[in-house]
């Protein structure tokens, strides 16, 4: 296989076509329509399902619909248009059926407008739709990233029956780079024995979000949680640069991360021990590795574009250890390397005085 330039949106749609996507269901909403774009020509040439819905409300009831029957479905939507699905999500959560959402996140709140943002933290790792479950949430810092993760969504969706979230924003969506595709995968032609497939040579099945008996509720949310702490245990990922000796960490994620980055290189090369750890799921968040790092850096900055979401993960995960601090900008403004660096370098002087922050001698102590 060889690298290609690939818009962001076009690459996750191609991504999520060659890893055996049969149905897809969606609504356009900048900065994702290339996405749907893609996929209204690819799908309709491959024989599989492609429909445009009159809302995101629709769309996500499709999804919830073709789940029920085995197949891999997705769907995609930005900011607004992912708020409207959330009711949609629950019921699909509230059934332990598999999918597919890609995110494409802009500014907001309210309509916004169509600029790269990170606002949608909250409501994609802190259930996306009521009731007592979390989705597994991925997030790329690069189209490369955005490909593999995709990828992985689906393998995730099926192994656990379970909603996948891909994170991205329009940053992502929007830029070219040099990346390599997977090869096409075979369509399944076989069914979990969960699916509604016709019942003729078999005992029906039944899928349902509802239970009107509370110990039959409580019941059904107790097998949920038991997926989820399975998912806690196994599932949290994340990257990490030059952590070896580093005494203070950054930790950003997609595009915020990826930006972070220069300016991490940058400090080092002016003699600063800095390091960056990237979460690629944010749900699981990666905190067993954060906890780890906490135990041995004196300080952490945490990037984001948005006025701080995951910073509450992120202190949560360092269980105060170490000053937690952040930097965001709002609104679809991205954080510039330099910004990033010059919050870098006021944390390594309050590090070398001593106000406020632990040094490493004095922990060791």
């Amino acid at each position: 296989m060889t690298k290609q330039m690939l818009k962001g949106n076009i690459a996750i749609a191609e991504a999520a076509i060659r890893a055996g996507v049969e149905a897809y269901f969606g609504y356009p909403i900048t900065p994702q329509t290339e996405l749907l774009e893609h996929m209204s020509k690819r799908m309709i040439e491959l024989k599989r399902v492609f429909l445009q819905a009159e809302s995101e409300v629709a769309a996500i009831n499709m999804v919830y619909g073709a789940a029920c029957t085995g197949v891999r479905v997705m769907t995609s939507s930005s900011s607004p248009g992912f708020s409207l699905m959330q009711e949609g999500l629950s019921y699909i959560a509230g059934s332990e059926l598999p999918c597919v959402v890609v995110d494409v996140m802009r500014g907001g709140p309210g309509l916004g407008n169509i600029l790269p943002s990170q606002g949608d933290y909250f409501q994609i790792t802190r259930s996306a739709g009521h009731g007592d479950y979390h989705p597994i949430v991925l997030a790329p810092a690069s189209v490369q990233e955005a490909i593999d993760l995709t990828v992985l969504a689906f393998e995730l969706a099926d192994k656990y029956r379970h909603i996948v979230i891909v994170a991205a924003d329009g940053l992502i969506g929007q830029m070219m780079e040099p990346a390599e595709l997977p090869p096409m995968q075979a369509v399944a032609t076989e069914r979990p024995s969960w699916a509604l497939t016709g019942a003729k040579d078999r005992e029906p099945n039944a899928i349902a979000s509802f239970y009107l008996k509370a110990e039959e509720e409580e019941a059904f949310n107790q097998k949920i949680q038991t997926t989820l702490q399975k998912i806690q245990k196994t599932e949290q990922r994340s990257t990490e640069f030059y952590t070896d000796d580093c005494e203070i960490l950054v930790v950003g994620y997609g595009t915020a991360g990826r930006i972070a980055l220069s300016a991490v290189q940058t400090a080092r090369d002016n003699g600063m021990k800095v390091g960056l750890f990237r979460p690629l799921t944010l749900w699981p968040f990666p905190e067993k590795r954060l906890s780890e790092l906490a135990d041995v850096v004196g300080a952490c900055l945490v990037v984001e574009m948005n006025a701080g979401q995951m910073v509450e993960d992120v202190r949560l995960a360092t269980g105060g250890q170490i000053p937690v601090s952040f930097y965001g900008r709002m609104g679809g403004v991205i954080p510039m390397p330099d910004e990033i660096l010059h919050e870098i370098e006021t944390h390594c002087r309050q590090l070398k005085n001593c106000e406020g922050i632990v040094t490493l001698s004095e922990r060791a102590k």
